[in-house]
């Protein structure tokens, strides 16, 4: 980042942001006391005052200050400023466990070393009746020293907290859910291993345990059906290894691990047909070593390659000697040879313009000699006595024969002029006074007015669209809360967010439509469409 002038908040500078969620964002910063460089987490700011947040972000900064382990995250210090509530943590530079399985499952072995140091520190994290409700590989940091970090305490909870969990609404990532986790039921330390049984699953078959299409039929998945072995999904996997995974994510709590120590001795059990005897050793990440850095090569250093055909030439012999031409190919003209083509095309433009400027004497002549033979008629000059009939004339006819001086108008000889008559001097008088059009203000209003009702009708066309969008999914959320009340669960709550605002959108957009309002329109039906989107997703509709 080169600007010097960046934001600082207390005693922390921002270098660039690390992340962003639904409760906040993660930001690398630098303490300018100790000048070490650590992770600020900042709940969004108009999400400061919402109750249950702004509780489970302080509740967060409890918990983790009252955890100091190897394998967990610390934190550094908590402050609130501009009423915001600001946590800095210590920043684990490294790459997830998720990003990581993109590149494809794990080597049994290396699975095992990276789960016993998550269950190290769940086993820490549960002693001290703290449960993090949140494990996924997203949240597990590998460092290129090799001890991982469990990350994102944000949801966690104490054994002495209560009634944290709204009814009918869930937290957490579906796709590791425990079933009674889904079903928004009491949670204890097995909810956290069953997480970690899911981890481990994915991470040495390379696939998700459900392969569900929409949220519900995840959390029905989590809790009535049974994942197939991995050892079926990848058959090179040790049986007992696959055996151990399947406990691990029993639907009842009662016949999984019940501990995390008890996993752990489990894994060193199994670990020598897993190809890793003994007690496991940190794999560091950055243990491949990177490819050289070469200095960067200027551009003066870069030369045009040599033909093979000729030797290599000095450098002064090369911008000394000049390079011949190719037989029958024109050399390009000098500079010197243009000179021609410039002075013909100054006579030209001289030319152009001495003809208009005739072109404008000459009108002017006809104009002025017209207004003057206009004047002497109406004062009863000679003129107006010697002026023959012009009944036999056209208007175009009779401007032809304005005289061409003023003076031969006002005498006896001066040509006839059919000028006078009524039509011709109507006819004149259209042509050097046309009737005023519309202004340019005018004609812009008009076009922007035609504009913004093209614009009106186009939103109304969408707005209808999105009606029918809602619909379906109002018909299919009401039939979805049916099944789901016949299974003992509930509509997410983040759902039935979405549905709200999705109502609410819906009928702003209608009134700036029928307002005449198309910006502020175009807001609320973009809103609108993120939010139908959304549920549609929930719904496996997309």
């Amino acid at each position: 980042m080169t600007d010097p002038e960046r934001k600082k908040i207390g005693d922390y500078e921002i270098i660039r942001e690390l992340g962003h969620g639904g409760m906040g964002q993660v930001f690398l910063v630098r303490n300018l006391i100790s000048d070490r460089i650590e992770a600020m987490k900042i709940l969004l700011p108009d999400l400061a005052n919402q109750g249950d947040l702004g509780a489970r972000f302080i509740r967060e900064i409890k918990l983790l200050a009252s955890l100091d382990h190897p394998n967990i995250a610390a934190l550094r210090t908590a402050f609130s400023a501009d009423n915001q509530l600001i946590m800095i943590m210590e920043y684990v530079e490294g790459d997830t466990l998720a990003h990581r399985m993109e590149r494809g499952p794990f080597p049994p072995a290396e699975a095992l070393d990276y789960i016993d140091q998550v269950l190290a520190a769940l086993s820490y994290a549960h002693a001290k009746g703290i449960i993090h409700r949140d494990i996924k590989p997203a949240n597990m940091m590998l460092p290129p020293s090799g001890v991982l970090k469990l990350m994102d305490f944000g949801i966690a909870r104490s054994g002495n907290d209560l009634g944290l969990t709204v009814t009918g609404t869930t937290l957490g990532s579906l796709d590791y859910m425990s079933p009674e986790q889904v079903q928004a039921q009491p949670t204890d330390a097995r909810s956290d291993l069953y997480s970690v049984g899911v981890s481990l699953y994915e991470m040495v078959t390379g696939q998700r345990m459900f392969n569900a299409t929409s949220s519900f039929s995840i959390m029905e998945a989590q809790v009535k059906e049974t994942p197939r072995p991995p050892i079926e999904v990848q058959p090179s996997l040790p049986k007992p290894l696959s055996d151990l995974i399947v406990m691990s994510v029993a639907k009842n709590p009662a016949e999984r691990f019940q501990t995390a120590d008890a996993f752990r001795n489990a894994l060193s059990q199994i670990r020598e047909s897993c190809g890793a005897p003994g007690l496991p050793k940190p794999v560091v990440a950055a243990a491949t070593p990177r490819p050289e850095q070469l200095p960067p090569t200027r551009t003066s250093d870069v030369r045009p390659p040599t033909p093979v055909s000729q030797p290599v030439a000095s450098p002064v012999y090369a911008a000394a000697t000049p390079t011949p031409s190719p037989a029958g190919t024109p050399l390009p003209p000098k500079s010197g040879s243009r000179q021609p083509y410039v002075i013909l095309a100054i006579a030209v433009i001289l030319l152009l313009a001495t003809l208009a400027g005739a072109r404008a004497y000459r009108s002017y002549k006809q104009n002025a000699a017209s207004a003057a033979a206009t004047a002497a008629m109406a004062s009863g000059g000679s003129a107006s006595s010697t002026a023959p009939s012009a009944g036999n004339q056209t208007p175009d006819q009779s401007a032809a024969s304005v005289p061409v001086a003023p003076d031969q108008s006002m005498s006896g000889t001066a040509a006839p002029d059919t000028s006078t008559t009524p039509s011709a001097k109507k006819t004149t008088q259209a042509r050097l006074n046309p009737p005023p059009g519309p202004s340019a203000e005018e004609l812009a209003a008009q076009a922007a007015m035609e504009q913004q009702k093209k614009l009106l009708d186009a939103m109304e066309i969408e707005d209808d669209h999105l009606e029918s969008r809602a619909a379906a999914v109002e018909s299919s959320l009401g039939t979805l809360e049916q099944q789901m009340h016949q299974s003992g669960l509930g509509l997410r709550g983040d759902m039935a967010s979405a549905r709200a605002s999705m109502r609410s959108d819906m009928q702003k957009a209608k009134q700036a439509l029928e307002g005449s309002d198309p910006e502020r329109a175009r807001r609320y039906l973009d809103q609108a469409n993120a939010e139908i989107s959304k549920l549609e997703t929930f719904l496996g509709r997309r």
